[in-house]
């Protein structure tokens, strides 16, 4: 035993090969090889090339994120000539479907719509969504809700859902399609469930939707840095830059919105959001001449209503009505293409109408739309344009179904307490003016300054105890309360 332990801890001389021996070693190991690869042969993710524009765009396609412009383009070109050869390819068409998608949010260019609608029924034809055809379906939930169409986007939601309920591509749309019809349990809910399935760039970028419609805002700049964090190409980091921008600018720091937007355009140059919303934090800083350039430029690259009516009012705050006359006529065709298009932009529209146009058809435009979509958006909107055309009690309801629900707007604050100064409620309105002047004095070039007179207009409350003020529910500063997205599964 004593000899096998000694034997066992001498080391093992080292191999050595003559020369002959070298060659034949060398000879075996090139037929192994070879043998190896007759049979495995090479597969496409041994390939150590970077992906093609097509498959990054498809692959964020996939995912439900924005995709780069040049991407886009490719995959669209891609997929187009595939399906040129073989028209019978389900899966396909629905990917050409959500890159037309992806292609009408990138420009906005509502055109894009009917064509994704078509390719997207395409897919569901050859493979019908019984049969589980879920990217088609999810495709035309993401198509309904980017139409505005939230009951329709609901239904292809809850499809999905039903047939597959851990597909998590579902609850985006489901998210977003709860928003617009102003149900924002039902939003909280399938963006938690969404959090536990996919925690990343969609789920963070909900997170932050959902955290915001409660008026939670530091939870909602939370998540959407750590959307930017899971951001994975430079579209997508500048998309959640862009978001960024626009939690601050809403919050009243232009500065810091404009460090976002800045830092979202160099990261992608192409994106024109980024450039309309630097547009506004300049002018909010005074520097009217350099914000009427980037919103020129944004509606350059991209026909957005809503930059329109913006460029219009800063025109207009600066003395020069002509070219806001040309800008919101643009707003007019813009919507108007909009809506051949199946895009709904009645709130938008009714806006525009209360407060430049006719209020009495604002009101039954916004109207009709609360009938389908009962979110704080459309109360806002519906209550403006009520007060605008002289019934400030009725308008009243539905300002405080805007202002009640969380959202911190300085836009519904102001409206709000217009429409209490007309009733005569001076307290109210000074304590909304007030209001809307904390959450951001520069919401709007117009309107801004128009709050700051009806502040300075109202007479200050009489002397003595101040009244005693009910405590806030839902206290999100409280501790026990506290609560910050999840940041990984």
């Amino acid at each position: 035993m004593d000899r096998i332990d000694e034997e066992s801890q001498t080391p093992a001389p080292p191999v050595t090969f003559t020369g002959r021996k070298t060659l034949v070693a060398a000879a075996v190991a090139v037929v192994l090889i070879a043998g190896a690869l007759l049979i495995r042969p090479a597969r496409t993710d041994d390939d150590a090339r970077p992906p093609e524009p097509s498959e990054r765009a498809a692959s964020a396609v996939g995912m439900g994120a924005p995709a780069a412009a040049v991407d886009v383009t490719a995959l669209v070109a891609d997929r187009e000539k595939w399906l040129a050869a073989h028209p019978d390819d389900d899966a396909s068409w629905a990917v050409l479907g959500s890159a037309y998608l992806e292609q009408a949010r990138r420009t906005a260019e509502s055109g894009w719509y009917p064509k994704a609608e078509k390719a997207l029924k395409r897919s569901l034809e050859l493979r019908p969504a019984e049969k589980g055809n879920f990217d088609a379906m999810t495709g035309m939930g993401a198509l309904a809700n980017a139409r505005r169409d939230f009951g329709t986007a609901r239904k292809w939601g809850e499809l999905v859902r039903a047939q597959a309920p851990k597909r998590w591509g579902a609850y985006p749309v489901l998210v977003d399609a709860y928003t617009g019809l102003g149900d924002y349990k039902g939003a909280q809910k399938a963006m938690e469930l969404l959090l536990d399935m996919r925690p990343g760039l969609a789920a963070y970028v909900r997170a932050s939707q959902v955290y915001r419609d409660r008026g939670w805002r530091e939870d909602a700049v939370v998540a959407m840095e750590h959307a930017a964090g899971a951001a994975k190409t430079p579209a997508e980091k500048a998309y959640a830059l862009f978001r960024l921008g626009e939690l601050s600018w809403e919050r009243g720091d232009p500065a810091e919105a404009l460090r976002q937007y800045e830092g979202a355009l160099r990261t992608d140059p192409a994106q024109a959001e980024a450039l309309g919303g630097r547009a506004r934090a300049l002018a909010a800083l005074g520097r009217g001449g350099e914000a009427v350039r980037d919103y020129r430029m944004a509606l350059g690259r991209s026909a957005m209503p809503q930059l329109a009516r913006e460029l219009g009012e800063l025109l207009e705050a600066l003395g020069r009505p002509q070219e806001a006359r040309t800008q919101y006529e643009a707003l007019t065709t813009m919507v108007a293409r909009d809506t051949t298009n199946g895009v709904d932009d009645a709130v938008l529209l009714g806006l525009y109408e209360a407060d430049h146009g006719d209020a009495v058809a604002a009101v039954r435009r916004l109207s009709q739309e609360w009938s389908r979509h009962k979110s704080v958006q459309v109360a806002d909107a519906l209550g403006w344009a009520l007060h605008q055309s002289g019934d400030d009690a009725a308008a009243l309801e539905y300002a405080k179904k805007a202002t009640e629900p969380g959202l911190r707007s300085a836009d519904f604050a102001y409206h709000r307490a217009l429409i209490e100064q007309g009733l005569g409620d001076e307290e109210a309105a000074r304590r909304h003016l007030q209001e809307a002047m904390r959450t951001n004095p520069h919401f709007s070039p117009l309107r801004g300054p128009l709050a700051k007179q009806a502040l300075t207009s109202i007479a200050q409350p009489a002397p003595g105890p101040p009244r005693a003020v009910p405590a806030a529910r839902g206290c999100r500063a409280c501790p026990a309360r506290a609560r910050s997205p999840r940041t990984g599964p």
